[in-house]
């Protein structure tokens, strides 16, 4: 799965799966323009890359503005001589609340940076990939896109969407040499994981027939595999990346 000679984007960049998707990425030989919200938790991203003397970078990009997309790419762009060829969709948030209280600002912030940001992100590369006739677009879904979750209306319907965008633009820009996939964790030990209690963590455990929780690593190699020339003849695919907690 050598990526040698590939510039990849990455949101959300900087911490738990995303972090690790960035590394896994540039281990693998690509050139990785790794972006978050603010360079705040940059640091271990630009220790790593330093430490390896790898050709990748960190920026700002917040994916729920068009303008800031548009800079970004325009940077990145320049900065590399070429446009993404393979980008990961993986920035998102939630703001968990039953739907009786839910907020139209709650709704509004989840829906535009776990969805509309895919579409703006992807809307604005695949031109670039269109003329070079390659590329690799991959999303980050959710198992409860699939299965819901009580008290995430809002992100559940937000990962739903990126499934069913997914398929639909495979469709789309398969003739052109692009592949379009999405990933859907299931329980994966991230700083939001590691604020349940034991009793909560024995709960989700007793539901992953593997018995143990996934780990960001997990998620980048599935990553690293979609975006590789391994995973060609794949496009329009959800993979479910759970430990058998749900089988599709």
């Amino acid at each position: 799965m050598n990526l040698t000679g590939k510039l990849a984007l990455v949101t959300g960049a900087f911490r738990g799966i995303g972090l690790a998707i960035a590394k896994e990425l540039a281990l693998r030989g690509a050139k990785v323009a790794a972006t978050d919200l603010s360079l705040d938790n940059s640091t271990e991203m630009l220790d790593f890359f330093h430490e390896h003397n790898f050709e990748c970078s960190c920026s700002t990009l917040d994916v729920t503005k068009q303008d800031s997309i548009d800079n970004a790419l325009l940077e990145i762009t320049k900065a590399y001589g070429k446009a993404p060829q393979i980008l990961v969709n993986n920035a998102g948030i939630t703001r968990d609340n039953l739907l009786l209280r839910m907020s139209d600002e709650e709704w509004d912030l989840v829906i535009a940076a776990n969805l509309t940001s895919v579409f703006r992100l992807s809307r604005s590369l695949i031109r670039s990939m269109m003329k070079e006739r390659y590329g690799r677009i991959i999303n980050m879904a959710s198992m409860v896109g699939v299965t819901g979750n009580p008290g995430q209306t809002n992100y559940t319907a937000a990962k739903a969407g990126v499934i069913a965008f997914t398929r639909s633009l495979a469709k789309e820009i398969g003739s052109r040499g692009i592949t379009v996939n999405a990933i859907a964790p299931g329980f994966i030990e991230t700083a939001m994981t590691q604020k349940l209690n034991a009793e909560q963590r024995e709960q989700y455990l007793a539901t992953i027939p593997l018995g143990r929780p996934g780990t960001p690593e997990d998620i980048a190699k599935t990553v690293a595999f979609l975006a590789s020339e391994d995973a060609a003849y794949i496009t329009g695919e959800t993979i479910h990346v759970n430990g058998g907690m749900f089988v599709n």
